[in-house]
């Protein structure tokens, strides 16, 4: 499987600063969550968005560098692996100007059935899409 990576470029708002002036960690988590819900919609049909859901197993999440309000960030994401139930997702948080990286994290996703709420292998078609 070949990665498809996913980028997104934004700057960074004040509401993602917190009391020591810089990004709070917590904005970094919900900013991966947003690109891989962004790159799913992407991809994914109206279909298969109706029918599956992806429910997160667990973060893993290290930070290098802050950011500050106004800084233009990117965010890649990309799958690393696809099998069975579960799906690994990586990311890249970094300052757009200077290429600095400033977060790297993975996410364990299970791949579930959007009515039934059980664990579903993930189809071949939808693996290709990442």
């Amino acid at each position: 499987m070949s990665a498809k990576v996913f980028k997104h470029r934004f700057k960074v708002p004040s509401s993602a600063i917190d009391v020591r002036n810089h990004v709070n960690n917590l904005a970094y988590l919900q900013w991966c969550l947003d690109a891989a819900e962004s790159h799913w919609e992407q991809n994914a049909s109206e279909e298969m968005r109706s029918q599956y859901v992806w429910y997160v197993l667990n973060h893993n999440i290290d930070y290098k560098a802050s950011a500050f309000e106004g800084d233009e960030l990117e965010i890649k994401t990309w799958v690393a692996y696809a099998e069975g139930v579960k799906s690994e997702r990586h990311y890249e948080i970094l300052n757009a100007n200077t290429g600095r990286i400033l977060v790297t994290a993975k996410t364990l996703w299970c791949f579930l059935n959007a009515k039934s709420l059980k664990p579903t292998k993930i189809p071949e078609e939808i693996r290709n899409l990442f």
